[in-house]
């Protein structure tokens, strides 16, 4: 490896190491449900690979135990979110402005800044505090080489000698300003292309201590750049072995907590007699009569879980608690559902437009897209308390209205009556009841997809959109992929817990 580091090297390193996560999370994503069941198999098969989830009696649990179990959830939680999230980044802690952490920070970094400055003001200067913190931006500059780069290390070290930068202080010939300048420069050269703005703005900087401060501010953010380089390059790393982790965790928590499948139990108890109740409705004649013994419907364990993580995205999250094994992904659960709730209004809304002026809106190509993107903008806040969704589908359907009537001007047609332009916005505004017979049919179809999908073995191409979704099938497909990755590596954690709930519900059928 060159000992030159080159700037780019965080960036192009990760951007490399960026495609093999990604290739290892497609790996998870697109896994079909046989290859699933081949590592549920592979596992079973291999002792030392997994045991069979069981849990220990209840028992006194000392504060040690309790502390060691939390830190094991954290480490757990963070590997989760490394390996599930591909946009996963470490951001620099900001305290809450007003707060007593930050007012505490403050007034002692206002010291220690003051010292240093009334130090540098003597004569002559004393350098004890400079001469600490230039060891402490060697150390940081040290940590941020590569192992091949001996060259750059050798310079570091050369030039920031602490013992000779000492003797220089004695002697009246330190430089400050000199050192100063070789830090920024090699600042310059170690940080990502992200930072050269802010190692740049260092130069204009003349004071000592202000530098000082400035350097360390900038240094703090190429840490967090570093780090973050390094979970790019274990991402891949980190998925071979997550599964593993995260079940050998969750196995030692089962202990401490032997109730903690109870919900996970209910979940897909649930989800197993609804399935059922469905096939059941389905098998029976058409004249109504009971159905045979010999065609009593037949569940599979994967069409339970399927139907339970469809579940999950019309989850009462007010009133009912989140099944254990998936609560680590609840707040992800939570916003695809709120973004399958956003879709579902949109394609209703977009459904009930194109039905009314069909003709208008497909003469001009772009007319789909700017009245989607109108109905996007205005259901953007649908997440927050504060949003009513009457207030807003009343505005889009003026705004939609306006709109419409522009196309048919453009292309010829006849402009909408008022009685049309009343009936539309009746539609749309009748949008906001769940039980609208538009909405319903949206929702159903969606869903409907998601279950295919998952049934499909989650290969590519993505299955057809049903009729009336074209419009939103970017949207859909993007949720879709995110949702079944989520559901594919939940499983492939907590399978063997799921095998051993579902065969008890399939033999009490």
């Amino acid at each position: 490896m060159s000992e030159n580091l080159d700037k780019s090297h965080i960036n192009e390193a990760g951007k490399s190491k960026s495609n093999e996560s990604e290739k290892s999370l497609g790996d998870v994503v697109e896994c079909s449900d046989e290859a699933l069941q081949k590592k549920i198999k592979s596992d079973a098969s291999n002792p030392q690979r997994v045991q069979r989830p069981h849990s220990s009696p209840p028992q006194f649990v000392t504060v040690e135990e309790l502390l060691e179990t939390a830190k094991g959830v954290t480490n757990m939680a963070l590997a989760h979110e490394i390996a599930v999230n591909r946009d996963f980044q470490i951001k620099p802690v900001e305290l809450p402005e007003g707060s007593l952490e930050k007012k505490v920070k403050e007034i002692v970094h206002k010291a220690f800044w003051d010292c240093l400055s009334c130090q540098l003001s003597e004569d002559p200067p004393t350098y004890d505090h400079a001469i600490k913190l230039v060891g402490e931006i060697k150390e940081t500059l040290l940590s941020f080489l590569l192992p091949g780069h001996t060259r750059l290390r050798n310079q570091i070290i050369e030039v920031l000698d602490l013992d000779l930068i000492k003797q220089e202080a004695e002697n009246g010939a330190l430089d400050i300003s000199k050192l100063a300048e070789f830090i920024i420069g090699m600042m310059g050269t170690l940080c990502a292309p992200v930072r050269d703005e802010e190692v740049e703005k260092l130069k204009d900087i003349k004071e000592i201590v202000p530098l000082f401060r400035a350097i360390f501010s900038v240094l703090d953010l190429m840490k967090v750049d570093m780090a973050n380089f390094a979970v790019t390059s274990i991402r891949p790393h980190l998925m071979q072995q997550s599964v593993e982790y995260e079940r050998k965790k969750f196995q030692e928590l089962l202990e401490k907590q032997p109730n903690s499948l109870d919900f996970v139990t209910q979940w897909l108890e649930e989800a197993s007699d609804e399935l059922m109740a469905q096939k059941y409705k389905h098998a029976l004649p058409a004249g109504g009569g009971a159905a045979g013994s010999g065609d009593a419907p037949m569940l599979s364990p994967v069409a339970i879980q399927n139907y339970a993580y469809l579940k999950l995205l019309k989850w009462d999250h007010l009133h009912r608690p989140f099944p254990e094994t998936v609560l680590m992904d609840h707040p992800r659960f939570q916003e695809l559902q709120l973004q399958l709730e956003q879709l579902t209004i949109l394609g209703a809304v977009l459904l009930v437009t194109f039905n009314m002026a069909a003709r208008g809106i497909s003469s001009q190509a772009n007319a789909a897209e700017k009245l989607k993107m109108i109905v996007k903008i205005l259901l953007t806040d649908m997440h927050l308390p504060s949003f009513h969704l009457e207030d807003a589908l009343t505005t889009i359907g003026e705004k939609v209205c306006l709109e419409v009537s522009s196309c048919l001007s453009l292309c010829g047609s006849s402009p909408f009556s008022t009685d049309k332009e009343t009936a539309l916005k009746g539609q749309i505004l009748a949008v906001a009841s769940p039980d609208d017979p538009i909405r319903r049919i949206m929702e159903s179809r969606i869903l409907t997809f998601l279950e295919t999908y998952l049934a499909s073995g989650h290969q590519k191409p993505l299955p057809s959109v049903p009729g009336g979704l074209g419009p939103v099938q970017k949207e859909l497909e993007e949720i879709a992929v995110k949702f079944i990755r989520l559901v594919n590596y939940n499983k492939m954690v907590f399978c063997p817990y799921y095998d051993v709930i579902l065969s008890k519900i399939l033999h009490r059928s």
